[in-house]
């Protein structure tokens, strides 16, 4: 996978299960933890995301991810990006098949 489809993929997760773990994440991703963190670096720095801590938990180590008006824009870019490729492999699939 590459870094934008990484993003992409990590930026639909976080926007659907906001409250996830790191651990919940890479999983549902397939991503190792130390690739997990890597991308919710990229993504921080970038400023598509914040990282904060659960107020009143006890388990200091949970955090919630929140898309910045940033990453929600970024997001969407993305999506239209991966569905036109995806549209183009259709197309080109189609064309195969016609042959």
């Amino acid at each position: 996978m590459n870094d934008n489809l990484d993003h992409f993929e990590l930026l639909r997760k976080i926007k659907s299960k906001p409250n996830s773990s790191q651990r919940e994440l890479a999983s549902d991703l397939g991503f190792s933890l130390g690739k997990l963190n890597y991308c919710l670096k990229a993504l921080k720095e970038k400023g598509l995301i914040k990282i904060k801590n659960f107020q009143n938990n006890p388990n200091k180590l949970r955090y919630v991810y929140i898309l910045t008006p940033k990453g929600i824009s970024e997001k969407t870019k993305l999506t239209l990006n991966f569905m036109k490729r995806k549209i183009e492999e259709y197309e080109e699939l189609k064309k195969e098949i016609e042959k």
